[in-house]
C-alpha cells in the first residue's frame, strides 16, 4: 500500500501561452474506441528518507514539471468531446488547467522485489503506485476529461518510483517518452531545456478518405459504452502475473542466422521481427501446455509501426500525437506449435507482412488496416505489441541515475506484450507480458529452453 504525502495540481508557468487547441486526427480518434490508458512506472534506486524527499525531491520535481508543461501544454489540458453537437473532439489547454500529481510513501512493499527480473510479479502489486485519473466532467453535452495523472512514491531508504497514467488519445510512445525524457532532463539540469520541442501542426496529417469523420460518427453511436469508465481498471486477480524476459544480442543474432539458413530469400529479417516471432511462437505454445486448442484456428499478431516517416511529405519525428498503425501477421495455430518450425513460420509471417504493407500506402490511408485490426481482435486469438526499443525510457535520468527498472503496468485485460531495450546490455531486448500463473510458467520454460539450444 501507499500513504499520501501530498496531493497537488501542477500548472505550466505563467509565461506559457494562454491557450492551445489540437483537433484529433484519425490516428488519435480511434483511441476513443478503446478508451485506453497504459500506465508506465519507472523505479530509481535512491537512498533517501521521508524528510529529504519532502524538502528536496518534491519541490524540484514540481518546478521542473511546470517548466516541461510549458512545451507540452496539451498534457495539462483536457480531452474535449462534444457528444451532442456537430463538432469534433479535440485536446484543449487554457490558462488555469493543470496536472494532478500525487506524492506518496510505500508502507509495506519491497522495492527490490518490484525491480527484480528474477521472478514474476502479481500485477496487482504495482497498482498502489499508479495514479488515479480524475473523473471526466460534463457541461451541456460536452465532456471534459483530463489526460494525464502522475504519482511519485518514496520507498524509504531504497528508491523512488514515478508513474504516468496517460490517455492514449494524446499520443503514442514517441510523444509520451519524449515528454518523460524532457521532464527528466529539466529536473537533472536545473532548467536547461535543450530538448526537442514538440511539433503541433495537425494540418500536415492528410486524411483524404475522411477516416476521422467516419470513426467519430461510429464512436458517437456507442458513446454510452465508453463514457462511463475513463480510468484504468486494476487487476485484482491473484492468478494474473507479470513477467519480464530478456533476449540477449547473441541469441538475437543466432535467431537471425537460423532464419537466413531456413528462409534465405526472406527480406526484412531484423532484431524486431525475430524477437517478435520468437515471443509469439512461445506464447502460442504456452497455451497448448494448459489446454487443447483447435489446430486449425488462426493466430494473429499485431506489429506496431510508427508511420511518421512514411507520410508524403514525412511528419517530423517530434510530431505530437498518435501516428502508429498495426500490420497484422496471421497463420494457423498448428504452424506455430509444430516442432521447431513455429519460430520460423512466425518470423516469416511477420517479416512478409511488414514488407508487404510498407509498400502499400493506400492500405493505411483508406483505413483497411483498421478493418484488419478489428477483425483480428474480435477473434480472441490476437496478440499485440506495446512500446518499441526505439523509445528508451532507461535514458530518463532525473538526476538520480538511470531507472533500475521500468514497467508497463498491465490491467490483465487483453493479451499484450511490450518490447523495449534492456538497461544492462546494448543490443539486448526485454519482453514483458501478463498471463495466468500456470501459463506464465509454461511460457518461461519454453522461452528459456528454445534459447538454450540455439
Amino acid at each position: 500500500m501507499a500513504s499520501i504525502i501530498e496531493q497537488c495540481q501542477v500548472a505550466p508557468p505563467t509565461c506559457a501561452r494562454n491557450k492551445l487547441t489540437l483537433p484529433l486526427t484519425s490516428f488519435d480518434t480511434l483511441w476513443l474506441f478503446h478508451n485506453q490508458h497504459v500506465p508506465r512506472i519507472l523505479f530509481y534506486k535512491l537512498h533517501i528518507d521521508k524528510n529529504s524527499f519532502i524538502q528536496n525531491i518534491i519541490p524540484t520535481l514540481k518546478h521542473s514539471l511546470s517548466l516541461t508543461l510549458k512545451h507540452y501544454l496539451p498534457l495539462a489540458g483536457n480531452l474535449v468531446c462534444p457528444w451532442n453537437s456537430t463538432g469534433y473532439p479535440e485536446l484543449r489547454y487554457v490558462t488555469g488547467d493543470s496536472v494532478s500529481v500525487t506524492f506518496s510513501k510505500s508502507t509495506d512493499m519491497d522495492f527490490d522485489y518490484l525491480v527484480s527480473n528474477d521472478h514474476t510479479h502479481n500485477v496487482k502489486d504495482f497498482h498502489p503506485f499508479v495514479p488515479k485519473m480524475a473523473e471526466p466532467k460534463d457541461a451541456s453535452g460536452v465532456q471534459f476529461a483530463p489526460v494525464l495523472a502522475i504519482q511519485v512514491t518514496l520507498f524509504p531508504n531504497h528508491g523512488i518510483s514515478i508513474s504516468f497514467l496517460i490517455h492514449h488519445v494524446v499520443g503514442d510512445a514517441s510523444t509520451i517518452v519524449g515528454f518523460i525524457k524532457s521532464w527528466a532532463l529539466l529536473n537533472k539540469n536545473n532548467e536547461n531545456d535543450e530538448f526537442m520541442i514538440p511539433f503541433y501542426d495537425r494540418s500536415i496529417v492528410k486524411d483524404s478518405y475522411g477516416l476521422r469523420d467516419y470513426i467519430w460518427e461510429e464512436i458517437k453511436k456507442h458513446k454510452k459504452e465508453i463514457r462511463s469508465d475513463i480510468i484504468v481498471t486494476p487487476c485484482h486477480d491473484n492468478n494474473i502475473v507479470q513477467g519480464t524476459f530478456t533476449i540477449g544480442r547473441d541469441h538475437i543474432e543466432k535467431l537471425k542466422n537460423l532464419i537466413s539458413l531456413r528462409r534465405p530469400s526472406l527480406t526484412h529479417v531484423t532484431s524486431y521481427t525475430v524477437t517478435c516471432g520468437y515471443a509469439w511462437s512461445c506464447l502460442v505454445k504456452s497455451e497448448d501446455a494448459a489446454e487443447i486448442i483447435d489446430e486449425n484456428l488462426m493466430e494473429y499478431f499485431g506489429c506496431s509501426v510508427n508511420y511518421r516517416a512514411r507520410f508524403d511529405p514525412p511528419l517530423p519525428s517530434s510530431y505530437f500525437g498518435n501516428c502508429i498503425i498495426w500490420y497484422i501477421a496471421s497463420t494457423k495455430h498448428v504452424d506455430l506449435v509444430g516442432n521447431n518450425e513455429g519460430f520460423i513460420i512466425a518470423t516469416e509471417s511477420i517479416a512478409e507482412i511488414i514488407y508487404k504493407r510498407n509498400n502499400d500506402k493506400e492500405y493505411v490511408l483508406n483505413g483497411d488496416w483498421l478493418k484488419e485490426v478489428g477483425a483480428a481482435a474480435n477473434t480472441g486469438r490476437y496478440v499485440s505489441i506495446a512500446g518499441s526499443p526505439k523509445y528508451d525510457l532507461y535514458e530518463a535520468d532525473f538526476g538520480w541515475g538511470k531507472p533500475k527498472k521500468w514497467h508497463f503496468v498491465f490491467s490483465g485485460n487483453g493479451l499484450v506484450m511490450s518490447l523495449s531495450k534492456s538497461k544492462d546490455s546494448y543490443g539486448d531486448l526485454e519482453i514483458s507480458l501478463s498471463l495466468p500463473k500456470t501459463r506464465m510458467n509454461a511460457f518461461a520454460a519454453i522461452f528459456a529452453d528454445g534459447l538454450s539450444v540455439l
